[in-house]
């Protein structure tokens, strides 16, 4: 089975083209173009495809019809534009620059085909917490694929909340370890006169308080994986010991001299610049060279802002329960894409919960978001009620105060005729003595603000246009 397809029905330009071929060691098969429909239609899965440019239109009509294929022209003095799936063309002689130069390409048009199967048997469903289809996480996902099956140490960059620890967890799951365990370290938050145990494990007696034997990390990660996060705060001294580990791939507990085998492949990430932490000899050189085998960089959200409404929909599918859903407007989701994101993910995941308690089961808007989030401009809707639903809720909290706290009646009294304690045995116009109290507030709030109409609102708890409503319906001015 050939894994490039010559279609060419001159024999000898064919076999130029072959000679190559065979000394790239490239397996491939050469046919007529009476030949060529049925062979691409019984095998799709070539992965580049050599084709006689002689007859221009037959040539470039098979092309047309295998668009997940790429297609290579080539014949004499061949000088043709590329689009679609016709990726490249060569002309004659043929050279080794050339053939590489468009091999290349089809290998790129393969890589980057929409809806192609991953390296790795089409495993992106362990990619869920990797949430985003920007170009930086794509090739992310891309960089795990490939060094996952091996066993080379792997360095995670990036700032803090960016996800490296997610980035280590699906190294883990996607590589040949992935049945057994998975431990992560996080070397900045362990003393250092304690990481050595912690790394390394400890006998009785070692050290103060040391009254049983314990294992180390390593220890407990043998055959599987060791993630040494925030590599960079680890004390030097460690380094040396962490070194040695890596080289030998042996190591002895705290006060044992027994040594212990280490079948453990080490993940490391940080934060730091390691490179200027080695110039300032706070990092060993030899150490991050030992461990840069493969490094990944950790995009920072602001570098994949277009991810932020996927982000979003997955950290709620997360923190979301019975109670709690929340769903965002446009407004707001521009807004939170405009941030600076200096937290990354972990402080979207924070904003996210925090949005859930404060607003649960509500569509939030740009207004609900705290203040720092708030980077475009839109009027807040302020909602007007109708004069008889404003007039009713007043009699009733008017009358609740007064039948609940006795020191409210002594303010209802004032605001009320003075002359009427109580509800005349006559009965009254309800109507009409709501309005008078009314006005009488309205007046006396004008009053007092020098009849600055947007104060006097304020005073009232009303809006601007709704006092100056008032006034026109009950003729009040200052004369």
């Amino acid at each position: 089975m050939s894994d490039i397809l010559i279609i060419s029905s001159q024999v000898d330009r064919a076999n130029n083209l072959c000679t190559i071929l065979t000394f790239l060691a490239e397996s491939f098969g050469s046919i007529t173009f009476a030949e060529s429909m049925q062979t691409l239609q019984k095998k799709q899965g070539f992965k580049a495809v050599f084709i006689d440019a002689n007859d221009l239109q037959l040539a470039s009509d098979i092309c047309e019809k295998f668009p997940h294929l790429p297609f290579v022209m080539f014949g004499q003095e061949l000088d043709l534009t590329t689009k679609g799936n016709i990726v490249g063309a060569i002309g004659e002689p043929f050279t080794y620059p050339s053939l590489t130069q468009v091999l290349h390409r089809c290998q790129e048009y393969k890589r980057h085909q929409p809806n192609a199967k991953t390296s790795v048997n089409n495993k992106t469903r362990l990619f869920r917490s990797l949430v985003g289809q920007s170009r930086q996480i794509q090739n992310v996902r891309h960089l795990i694929e490939q060094v996952a099956p091996t066993e080379a140490n792997v360095l995670i960059l990036g700032e803090s909340g960016t996800g490296k620890e997610v980035i280590a967890r699906n190294v883990h799951f996607l590589s040949n370890r992935n049945e057994s365990t998975f431990i992560p370290v996080n070397c900045g938050a362990i003393p250092g006169e304690l990481l050595e145990s912690e790394l390394f494990g400890h006998e009785k007696g070692a050290f103060t308080g040391a009254v049983n034997s314990r294992k180390g990390r390593f220890e407990l990660a043998e055959g599987g994986t060791l993630f040494l996060d925030e590599i960079g705060d680890m004390p030097l001294q460690m380094q040396v010991k962490l070194l040695r580990v890596l080289q030998e791939r042996t190591y002895e507990r705290v006060g044992g001299t027994k040594p212990i085998k280490c079948n453990v492949r080490v993940i490391a990430a940080t934060h730091r610049d390691l490179e200027m932490m080695i110039e300032q000899g706070q990092f060993r050189e030899d150490l991050y060279y030992r461990l840069n085998v493969f490094p990944i960089e950790s995009p920072a959200l602001r570098e994949r802002k277009e991810d932020i409404p996927l982000l979003l929909q997955e950290l709620i599918s997360r923190l979301e329960s019975e109670n709690a859903q929340i769903k965002f407007t446009e407004n707001a989701l521009t807004s939170l894409m405009e941030h600076n994101w200096a937290g990354n993910v972990r402080e979207l995941s924070n904003l996210v919960e925090r949005l859930m308690i404060l607003f649960p089961n509500q569509l939030i808007d740009l207004h609900d978001l705290p203040h720092k989030y708030k980077h475009i401009d839109a009027e807040a809707y302020q909602p007007e009620y109708p004069q008889e639903l404003l007039e009713r809720e007043a009699i009733n909290a008017m009358f609740q105060e007064s039948v609940n706290a006795e020191e409210d009646l002594t303010t209802f009294d004032e605001l009320a005729d003075p002359s009427t304690k109580a509800l005349p045995s006559d009965g009254l116009n309800l109507k009409e003595y709501i309005s008078d109290l009314e006005v009488s507030l309205i007046t006396q709030a004008l009053d007092q603000q020098d009849w600055v109409v947007a104060r006097a609102a304020e005073v009232l708890g009303m809006r601007r246009t709704t006092l100056v409503e008032k006034m026109r319906k009950y003729t009040i001015c200052k004369d």
